[in-house]
């Protein structure tokens, strides 16, 4: 018996996971969420410490996969797409902290994690259903890079990527505008939020139903089954038997953290899950007041991939939470939000924190962050002031390379940081993107006219 995943606007049937991935968002414009979250007992989540990190992965996907995948299968598609190192690295001067660097993959970005699994389950879907897939992607930076090198050369999948033309920075654009084949990126002359609400706005449209499409954004729950895996991998390295962890997520569509959620809804125990966000205040405003409102535009950032005014995340988090929040971020009946402030903990960190962060935590503790990393890390001594971990296992993700920062990290540090081969390479190689402004009928012009060359 497979399980099943419903929509947060509960007026489309629920899907196995092979169609919750193929569909991306449901047909009533909400997003797939597990119908019931499978249980781990605490001896499986003490085991995980015994297991390297394909195998964690693979037992916490397969409760998701029962009847659609088989697990010999399973097992090989885990193996194959987590072939990199996965460090947590032990912080200096603090007793049982540690970054966990989730740079390490082939786009040096923590989506690398969960558009890997992605590309692997939908090539195996369309093979299996003999149809063709149209992948679009709004990305604020590391989605783009991670999701066109997961999915390039996947045969019957084409993957359109949209991203803010004056956003990103040359890296995250280069690690997208350099492929080709069943890659074809857009520029839009816009924000994020603009690049995501086109993509949304597509998905519904009836003129583009002979088109298949899904998307590998965090509005697909494929991209947040993968991520839940790596908090049970930091916990089995960190924390003892049944202890609670802290976890630091910086935070911008927040399917990041929500993959916590989702690892603590299957039984990992966690003491407090931190949720920085940049500039973009509109979440800690809600967990404060308990009124959400978006911010349009959204601000930029240093931070630029938690360049989101209304994280679409949000969504599934609140129905988590016992309400329910429609697309446009109206909110239909309301969450438990005295437990979602017992559970949860979120600040906003400023452009100017960010910088000092990154000074700080390189001369106080010899620990090397990038824009991202440091709000996640700003954040979590934010929350240490107000409650004290008391000996508790806390872990603070970095979500990006330094060195897809290069300029930020120099003018803080006075040194650029080591790029790894698969950054210095793209300096070689030609860009070819297209260029699109903020206007939906020019983008499902592009659409029907091909999906774009290439």
């Amino acid at each position: 018996m497979s399980l099943l995943f419903h929509s947060t606007n509960g007026q489309s049937p629920p899907v196995n996971l092979r169609d919750a991935l193929l569909t991306g968002q449901a047909p009533d414009r909400g997003l797939y969420l597990p119908r019931e979250f499978p249980r781990l007992t605490p001896a499986e989540i003490a085991g995980f410490a015994g297991l390297p990190y394909h195998d964690i992965a693979f037992e916490v996907l397969r409760r998701y996969a029962e009847g659609v995948v088989d697990e010999p299968s399973l097992a090989e598609l885990c193996r194959d797409a987590y072939n990199f190192d996965v460090p947590l690295e032990s912080v200096r001067g603090l007793e049982r902290a540690a970054v966990m660097r989730l740079d390490q993959g082939p786009t040096c970005s923590f989506k690398d994690f969960a558009a890997r699994m992605m590309a692997r389950l939908l090539g195996r879907f369309v093979r299996e259903t003999g149809r063709r897939l149209a992948i679009l992607t709004a990305t604020s930076g590391d989605t783009g890079s991670a999701v066109a090198s997961a999915f390039h050369g996947v045969e019957s999948i084409r993957v359109i990527v949209l991203f803010p033309i004056s956003e990103v920075s040359d890296r995250q654009r280069k690690q997208m505008t350099t492929l080709r084949g069943n890659i074809r990126t857009i520029a839009v002359d816009g924000k994020f939020d603009d690049c995501q609400a086109l993509v949304k706005r597509a998905f519904a449209d009836p003129a583009l139903k002979s088109i298949p499409l899904s998307s590998a954004n965090s509005i697909n729950v494929g991209r947040l089954l993968p991520q839940s895996v790596y908090y049970f991998y930091a916990a089995s390295r960190l924390a003892r038997p049944g202890e609670p962890t802290v976890f630091a997520v910086p935070s911008g569509n927040f399917g990041d953290m929500m993959g916590a959620v989702f690892a603590g809804r299957m039984g990992l125990r966690i003491k407090r899950l931190v949720v920085p966000v940049n500039g973009n205040d509109e979440f800690p405003r809600f967990l404060a007041t308990g009124a959400y409102a978006k911010i349009e535009p959204s601000r930029a950032c240093l931070s630029n991939a938690m360049n989101v005014g209304h994280p679409s995340n949000l969504a599934r988090l609140v129905a988590v939470y016992g309400g329910q929040m429609d697309e446009t971020g109206a909110i239909h009946r309301a969450p438990d939000l005295a437990a979602l402030r017992r559970d949860l903990f979120s600040t906003s960190v400023s452009d100017d924190q960010t910088r000092v962060t990154i000074r700080q935590a390189w001369t106080g503790h010899q620990l090397l962050l990038e824009p991202h990393g440091a709000v996640g890390w700003r954040g979590f001594l934010d929350y240490v002031g107000t409650e004290p971990l008391n000996g508790a296992p806390a872990v603070v993700l970095e979500t990006a390379h330094p060195a897809k920062f290069p300029e930020e990290i120099e003018a803080a540090l006075g040194f650029a940081p080591a790029v790894p081969p698969a950054l210095a390479a793209l300096d070689q190689l030609a860009e070819d993107y297209d260029r699109l402004p903020v206007d939906y009928a020019a983008f499902r012009d592009y659409l029907l006219a091909g999906l774009g060359r290439g």
